[in-house]
């Protein structure tokens, strides 16, 4: 069972955040990024998902600088472009960096994110000291390939994502030759149990490659 904490940034600005721990000694840390509707039911599962799987997680709450207990209904998502597009890059990476920060006693940290938190995970890999990122669906990281990762990153996208064509997905593949990319069967967030394109095989499929990528560079 997880909880509700707080996070500083390196501005000042003060965040709520998600945090679940692991039963035993974590293996390391994970920031879990959350999608353009918050810190929602399904990122509050997915970061006690990898709390079970041995990691330190917290899902930190980056519309706090706009509204506080930002959690929009996955059907409204005008009212979630409206919450992204209140705040800025440079801010978002500072919140996630305040969960980086709290997760490093536990060891190495890694960051996993979906939709905006996909792209949001690519930046952290090129701007923050992680040890690894995930990316599900990130659909505007090909505005963000100027700036390399420093840190291994695993892609998932959806063959059938109505908001990613493969294309886009070719133009991340060339920027960054080293990444693990997987295309699945699946709708843009087939990872979401909350969304009408969940698909449970390549979600589960997906998790267990996260995992091993993160077993593999953090613990």
């Amino acid at each position: 069972m997880g909880k509700n904490i707080e996070l500083t940034a390196a501005d000042g600005h003060r965040l709520d955040a998600y945090s679940a721990s692991p039963a035993g000694l974590p293996r390391g840390g994970v920031v879990v990024i959350q999608e353009i509707f918050g810190v929602t039911r399904h990122i509050r599962a997915v970061a006690d998902q990898y709390a079970a799987a041995g990691y330190e997680t917290i899902a930190p709450a980056l519309f706090d600088r706009v509204a506080k207990h930002v959690d929009v209904p996955y059907t409204d998502f005008a009212k979630g472009i409206e919450f992204m597009q209140a705040v800025q890059m440079d801010q978002v990476i500072l919140d996630v960096q305040a969960a980086v920060a709290a997760l490093a006693k536990t060891g190495k940290v890694g960051v996993v994110g979906y939709c905006w938190g996909g792209t949001i995970a690519y930046v952290a890999a090129a701007r923050l000291p992680i040890a690894a990122a995930v990316s599900y669906y990130g659909g505007g990281t090909a505005h963000f390939l100027a700036e390399a990762p420093k840190a291994p990153v695993m892609y998932h996208y959806g063959e059938r994502d109505a908001h990613i064509p493969l294309a886009a997905v070719e133009q991340v593949k060339a920027a960054d030759p080293g990444g693990v990319f997987y295309l699945y069967p699946a709708e843009h967030g087939f990872n979401c149990t909350d969304r009408a394109s969940y698909e449970p095989a390549s979600a589960q499929l997906a998790f267990e490659r996260s995992l091993e990528f993160f077993r593999k560079n953090l613990g």
